[in-house]
C-alpha cells in the first residue's frame, strides 16, 4: 500500500533537475491521493516530466480513487492490462510513507534510499480518462527493510532502472516481480503541504 508520498526537491539535486522541466503547477511537500503530481513517461524516444493525477477513477467512475496497483496481478487486471502493457511511468519521491504501530500507538514512518541523494523512482501506470491523464503506483511485497511496518510497499526502480520500465515492455514485465531495494525509514513528522512549485 502506499497512500501518500512526499516531494521535497530541495532533498535531491536530481529531482530538482527533472522537476524545473514541468510547465503545469503541482504540490511539493507530503503528497495525497488525487494530487496533480508530476510523472516521467514516454515521449517518442525520450522521458519527459509531465503532470498527471494521482489515481484513477473509482469502479464506475464512483467512490474513492484508486491509487494503487498489484504488480503481481496488474497483467491480469482489465483496468490496468492495458496500461502495463503500454502506458508506463515513474513517480518522482523524495520517500513515501507507512503506517504501523509502536508502543502501543499508530505511529507514521517515512522511507527512503539511503544516502545523501534523496531521489526514490517508484514503477507506476498511467491512463486516459476523459481527456485527463491520470496515474498509479505498483505496490509489490514487502522487503525486509518494510516488513515490520507493513506487508507491501511501492515497487521501488533502482535509478539504472527507470528507462528500462518505461521503454521496455520486457523489461517492464521482468520488473514487475523484482524485490525492490533496501530502505530505511524514521519516524515522520506532522504532514505538510508546501507552496506549489
Amino acid at each position: 500500500m502506499c497512500g501518500r508520498y512526499s516531494l521535497s526537491p530541495q532533498e535531491s539535486r536530481e529531482i530538482m533537475d527533472i522537476l524545473r522541466q514541468v510547465q503545469d503547477k503541482f504540490r511539493t511537500g507530503e503528497i495525497f491521493p488525487t494530487d496533480s503530481v508530476p510523472v516521467l513517461m514516454e515521449v517518442g524516444e525520450e522521458l519527459a516530466p509531465e503532470v498527471m493525477v494521482w489515481g484513477y477513477p473509482g469502479v464506475g467512475g464512483k467512490g474513492r480513487a484508486i491509487i494503487n496497483a498489484r504488480s503481481e496481478t496488474a497483467l491480469e487486471r482489465p483496468m490496468f492490462r492495458q496500461s502495463v502493457q503500454g502506458r508506463r511511468c515513474v513517480f518522482l519521491t523524495t520517500g513515501f510513507y507507512e503506517w504501523g504501530h509502536g508502543g502501543g500507538q499508530k505511529r507514521k514512518y517515512r522511507f527512503q534510499l539511503p544516502g545523501p541523494d534523496r531521489a526514490l523512482y517508484l514503477a507506476g501506470l498511467w491512463n486516459d480518462y476523459a481527456g485527463q491523464r491520470r496515474c498509479v503506483i505498483l505496490t509489490t511485497a514487502a522487503n525486509r527493510s518494510m516488513a515490520e511496518i507493513h506487508d507491501r510497499m511501492p515497487l521501488v526502480l533502482r535509478r539504472e532502472q527507470v528507462e528500462e520500465w518505461v521503454h521496455n515492455p520486457q523489461a517492464a514485465g521482468e520488473l514487475l516481480h523484482q524485490i525492490p531495494p533496501e530502505l530505511t525509514h524514521v519516524e515522520a513528522e506532522a504532514s505538510q503541504q508546501l507552496s506549489l512549485f
